[in-house]
């Protein structure tokens, strides 16, 4: 099949969870002998033109501003798409919804993957918030098929829109990296620190942590991975919330996160907003005790698997559960230990692949579509 990959920053993923899922999956699929063209921001991924590990890249400008970014470049990836004949179109961002009916005219089937409720995010206000907030109701009309990555997004869907979308994980690679080269960079040494990994954004509540990491009697240092674009103001914001424990890195990928992830002591998952953090998953691959806050969508992804604070008590039980995990590592350990089985029966990227291969075949085939569940049962997998 002829499959495309359209709204997101590109591949390879140096940016967030909709930019890892497209690179695992578009990955998998071209090993499976289909043709996948991802659409790349030019501004941001300057380094890979033509093919990146089988995969055709197509790079084009976007008006790089907070309102404009997504939508521009998605417009310009829709027109050329257009042109492409694709058997599949997969669009991500419930923003680009009023353009996803573009392949339609040439006999595209496409696909949206609304992720959770972007409209609430801090960063929206006025005409982007009600634009954000309409675009939910479009995507019910312009997609043949809604992707959601939690239930909790699907029974919003559902509940609001009376419609009917396919629930379908991210996944995770079970995967470690006990070198210390990059600890070293930030003189931090093995299982002596907290992580988190996000963008730097108000609704991933890492003020939260930091305020409550500030009031935990530790030597232990807490580490943050990651930035944003058009956030000035809040990361300096979180830059006067810290003391001399907490360690800003900026982004780090492959080899770096894969070092800074294989040897923290615990993994902090602050934030609750609706949608399935890619990066929770990726940390229990690698093996980390996480911490979630109990939104029902961390909750559905950690099931026994992981530990959780109360976001209505908010930073004091947050602070009260890390200094209990500080304080038992026998706790963490016994967490560590089985984190991984969560991955390897249900969040498993190869599993996640030969779904969208099916769900891909059934929908050129205007067959009937099944869930992710059915799927798996139907295979023999075993869930939890």
């Amino acid at each position: 099949m002829k499959i495309a990959f359209l709204g997101s920053r590109g591949i390879p993923a140096r940016y967030s969870g909709f930019e890892t899922f497209y690179e695992q999956l578009a990955i998998r699929l071209v090993e499976r002998g289909h043709r996948i063209t991802v659409y790349n921001r030019s501004y941001f991924i300057k380094d890979v033109r033509g093919y990146y590990r089988g995969v055709r890249i197509i790079s084009l400008p976007s008006i790089p501003s907070k309102h404009l970014d997504t939508i521009s470049h998605t417009l310009l990836s829709s027109l050329h798409a257009l042109f492409q004949r694709y058997d599949i179109t997969y669009y991500c961002i419930v923003g680009n919804s009023p353009l996803v009916w573009l392949p339609r005219l040439t006999g595209s089937q496409t696909l949206l993957n609304v992720d959770g409720e972007d409209w609430s995010r801090e960063k929206w206000s006025g005409f982007a918030r009600w634009y954000q907030k309409k675009c939910e109701w479009i995507a019910t009309k312009a997609s043949r098929v809604i992707i959601a990555d939690a239930q909790g997004v699907q029974d919003r869907y559902r509940e609001i829109y009376s419609t009917d979308s396919i629930f379908v994980p991210y996944g995770a690679n079970v995967q470690t990296n006990t070198g210390t080269e990059t600890l070293q960079k930030w003189g931090l040494h093995p299982r002596e620190y907290i992580l988190y990994v996000g963008r730097l954004v108000p609704e991933n509540a890492i003020d939260l942590l930091i305020q409550a990491f500030t009031e935990v009697n530790t030597s232990k240092k807490l580490v943050i991975i990651g930035d944003a674009s058009f956030a000035d103001a809040y990361r300096k914001h979180l830059y006067a919330l810290s003391d001399s424990r907490v360690v800003f890195t900026g982004y780090a990928f492959e080899r770096e996160y894969a070092q800074l992830s294989s040897n923290a002591y615990l993994y902090v998952q602050p934030s609750g907003i609706n949608g399935t953090r890619p990066a929770l998953l990726d940390q229990m691959g690698f093996g980390n005790c996480v911490l979630v806050r109990n939104s029902p969508v961390n909750m559905e992804v950690i099931g026994d698997y992981g530990c959780w604070f109360d976001e209505n008590q908010g930073q004091g039980d947050l602070k009260s559960k890390i200094q209990l995990l500080i304080d038992n590592p026998e706790i963490v350990e016994s967490y560590r230990n089985k984190v991984t089985e969560r991955i390897n029966t249900y969040y498993n990227w190869e599993w996640i692949t030969d779904f969208y291969e099916d769900l891909f075949q059934r929908m050129v085939s205007n067959m009937s579509l099944i869930s992710y569940d059915s799927y798996l049962k139907q295979k023999d997998k075993i869930i939890d």
